[in-house]
């Protein structure tokens, strides 16, 4: 199977690409389990892509259940190299407002009902997660960002919540204190399934709103935030025909071997059917 150099990953707002051509709704059997949905793969730009609707396409799969391992697996499958995640978020910051972009650098994870990790059967992997991005796809992304003169935060820590309900405000304070710039609910596992899986992976976070620490957060309405998720979406939408032009990037090999490189167990002795369900994870 070719190589598909780039997948999207949508989240709330973003449910299909604009300009995309030749559009097929791939579905992909996965070891863990039905995904968000059908992968949609096409062209733009003179380049084939992937895209996947992580809420699904009718947005009715809320955070905490988000088959995360399955879609990173399908993802696997289909031959991507690198995913650019994108997620509306909520912010931390005044400075961070809403309709910025975010590109993030590092992750807190506060969830606590998710499956993080491929290797919880007979095999031991302990991956380096120090940095949790790819560095030189983030990089990439910024440059774009800025070419389009979209107002962006080169970078940004992005706390993840269990959800699906907003923070407490003394939580929110609480992640405030702990420099946190702007909260989620879906980056993790999802950024570190990626690397398990030998993908890079990018998270694009797009400020809808203030948290609830914000002292005029009640003056916000529903109409306002669902407002700034459309011109979001259409500014998504520019970046990924932005980078969709020319030369997709090439990302860092160093992550394609990061899980077999951090193998602790003997693989010969590692169950048939582990390998089997790890076929396209590990390259096996």
């Amino acid at each position: 199977m070719n190589t598909i150099k780039i997948a999207f990953i949508g989240g709330s707002g973003l449910y299909k690409v604009e300009g995309l051509s030749d559009i097929k709704w791939v579905k992909v059997k996965s070891s863990y389990g039905p995904a968000s949905s059908e992968v949609c793969v096409g062209n733009i730009n003179g380049n084939k892509v992937a895209f996947l609707p992580r809420h699904g396409k009718k947005h009715n799969i809320s955070p905490s259940n988000v088959n995360y391992r399955a879609n990173i697996e399908i993802l696997k499958k289909l031959n991507v190299e690198n995913i650019i995640s994108l997620s509306a978020v909520g912010s931390l910051r005044k400075d961070f407002k809403p309709g910025d972009f975010v590109v993030v650098d590092q992750f807190i994870d506060k969830t606590t009902k998710r499956q993080n990790t491929f290797f919880d059967d007979d095999l031991v992997i302990h991956i380096p997660f120090k940095d949790p991005i790819c560095k030189e796809l983030s990089q990439g992304v910024f440059r774009k960002l800025k070419k389009l003169k979209i107002r962006t935060h080169e970078f940004g820590t992005y706390i993840c919540i269990e959800g699906p309900q907003f923070s407490t405000l003394a939580e929110s304070q609480l992640y405030r204190s702990w420099g946190c710039d702007i909260i989620g609910m879906t980056n993790l596992p999802e950024a570190r399934l990626s690397m398990e899986a030998g993908i890079c992976y990018a998270s694009v976070a797009m400020v809808t709103d203030f948290d609830c620490w914000h002292p005029d957060h009640d003056n916000v309405s529903v109409d306002q935030i669902i407002n700034t998720l459309k011109k979001n979406t259409n500014k998504a939408n520019s970046l990924i025909n932005e980078i969709t032009k020319g030369k997709i990037f090439t990302c860092s090999e160093k992550i394609k071997e990061v899980s077999r490189k951090s193998m602790i167990s003997d693989l010969s002795y590692v169950k048939r059917s582990t390998k089997t369900k790890l076929k396209y994870i590990l390259n096996l």
